[in-house]
């Protein structure tokens, strides 16, 4: 007997965010700040930097040259060079003798290898100033192809920690803040203690957000579960301090208080208390629940965060920035009322790289109108807004999405005109009513364009329809998988032949696709329960 398997509608979407993870990994500005503001990491860099511009100066020197001030491009090329790069002699010595390496594995053609580079020298130089034990290196995979294999790199780019050397996954963001973030709570230090307005305002200008907690003394177990929390999270910069007025210049709308603790992030909803018990998991949720903005707008930058999000229900806006501007005020009232249950997701319909996969699932990747889709992580279902685009109307949507009132969306090709066809071209909105209410005995070939093995079995099907012909009890059928989807259809591999006994469809029985003709209308044979006509074994 078959035995269902998952969907392939959910192969597919598996496969496409599976996609999509891969292909919007790492792709992240490579410019530095240039407000003054920087002015000390500028400062930190020309420290950094001393040896390799004494040996540019020994070249000068040859030359007859003066040797002048770097512009701020050459110090971030310079900066770059703090990075060890390992090869086949150095590897081994630099991840055994050293507690902490960050490794990234790169290749000289890989767009996003190139786009992290200068924001991971960029965090290598702001841990250094900070006196992390963290070394961090890169490997050229492509040219020591050896040496990336030890390390177990095999895509590009990479990024490996190890700890006295074991490595783990790196698993935090990809801008040189979330990567000292990662860093330094991997390395020991999940907490900033601030003291001072001086400290206080030094940091702000170096994060837009972290997590501020405010303790009279910094033990007992509300302090126990604050630290576990900050041990736990991988994203968000956690600090402390014992000083009110310190808790306000970070957190200006806090009210006076012995015990608070807060989220700051740069979004109109800038300032989020935090009102529960003081609890590690509790505290990890308020973080999931508030740290992406009302709406969220999606890049290349942000994606794994997004994907990776633990709301189980997210509704995409894909539209062109005009028309979502015109939505996007009344659209925030509407995601507010849904916060920590739906995350709500702006995509720019003009960015095929981020747009059309999802478009793709729903058949409507030539779309130019706006489309409001959902969906349900926990039921692996997607949704489909089928009215107008409007906050009422979106706003209805995600009510029903929450109530269950809202059906799941199957794509489905126009139904066609069968008359006269040996075999029957079947739709999603027609396998209710020619496969599973039928009341005839089907053999129903799933097949997709670019299945190499199909059209073998497509010819298969033609002829053995031809043998058939005249029998009233047995139809011959086929569907297009990739743009026809149905919750009862439940196929992973092409081609498949199912055969649907008129008394039971609810167990199909798979026939091997691999048989030839004779073997096929034998297995027909034996698996049809009325014989009104004699049928020939041999074609």
């Amino acid at each position: 007997m078959y035995t269902p398997k998952p969907t392939s509608r959910l192969v597919l979407f598996s496969l496409i965010l599976l996609l999509l993870l891969s292909f919007l990994a790492p792709s992240i500005s490579s410019e530095l700040d240039t407000a003054d503001e920087d002015g000390d990491d500028m400062e930190g860099l020309e420290e950094l930097i001393a040896l390799d511009e004494e040996e540019d100066l020994q070249q000068h020197n040859t030359e007859g040259a003066q040797h002048e001030k770097l512009s701020e491009a050459e110090f971030v090329s310079k900066a770059q060079r703090i990075v060890l790069e390992l090869n086949n002699d150095n590897t081994k010595r630099t991840i055994d003798g050293n507690e902490y390496v960050l490794v990234l594995g790169y290749a000289p053609w890989c767009m996003r290898s190139a786009e992290l580079m200068p924001k991971f020298a960029e965090a290598a130089t702001a841990l250094k100033e900070l006196g992390s034990p963290l070394l961090m290196a890169k490997v050229d995979a492509e040219r020591y192809p050896k040496v990336a294999s030890s390390l177990d790199i095999k895509g590009f780019p990479t990024l490996l920690l190890f700890v006295n050397g074991t490595s783990q996954p790196y698993t935090g963001g990809f801008s040189a803040e979330e990567l000292v973030i990662w860093a330094r709570k991997k390395t020991g230090v999940p907490i900033i203690r601030i003291s001072s307005d001086a400290e206080a305002s030094h940091f702000l200008k170096k994060h837009s957000m972290f997590m501020v907690g405010l303790f009279g003394k910094f033990e007992g177990p509300d302090y126990d579960e604050f630290t576990k929390a900050a041990e736990m999270d991988n994203e968000i910069q956690f600090v402390e301090t014992s000083n009110a007025k310190i808790a306000k210049h970070l957190f200006p709308d806090f009210k006076s208080t012995s015990l608070f603790l807060g989220l700051v992030k740069s979004e109109p909803e800038k300032y989020t208390e935090y009102e529960g018990t003081f609890s590690r998991d509790g505290i990890l949720q308020f973080l999931d629940d508030n740290k992406f903005p009302l709406i969220t707008v999606l890049t290349e930058l942000n994606a794994a965060r997004v994907y990776s999000s633990t709301n189980k229900v997210q509704v995409l806006i894909i539209a062109e920035p005009d028309d979502f501007k015109k939505l996007v005020e009344p659209l925030q009232v509407v995601a507010r009322k849904f916060k920590s249950k739906i995350m709500f997701i702006f995509v720019d319909i003009r960015e095929d790289n981020l747009a059309k996969p999802f478009l793709t699932m729903f058949g409507l990747e030539e779309s130019d109108d706006s489309v409001v889709v959902s969906f349900n992580y926990s039921s692996s279902l997607k949704y489909l807004l089928e009215s107008d685009t409007t906050p009422t109307s979106i706003e209805d949507f995600c009510s029903g999405l929450l109530s269950g009132t809202v059906s799941p969306y199957y794509k489905s090709q126009p139904i066609p005109d069968n008359k006269n066809m040996s075999v029957l071209t079947v739709v999603g909105k027609t396998f209710d009513e020619l496969i599973l209410n039928s009341p005839e005995n089907i053999l129903l070939e799933i097949h997709t364009p670019w299945c190499i093995t199909c059209e073998t079995t497509s010819k298969q099907m033609e002829k053995l329809a031809k043998h058939f012909k005249g029998l009233d009890n047995l139809i011959f059928a086929r569907i297009d998988a990739s743009l026809n989807e149905h919750p009862k259809l439940q196929v992973d591999d092409y081609p498949t032949l199912l055969f649907y006994s008129a008394d039971d469809k609810t167990n199909p029985i798979q026939l091997n696709t691999k048989s030839s003709i004779k073997e096929l209308a034998a297995l027909v044979n034996k698996n049809l329960k009325a014989r009104d006509h004699e049928i020939r074994d041999e074609l």
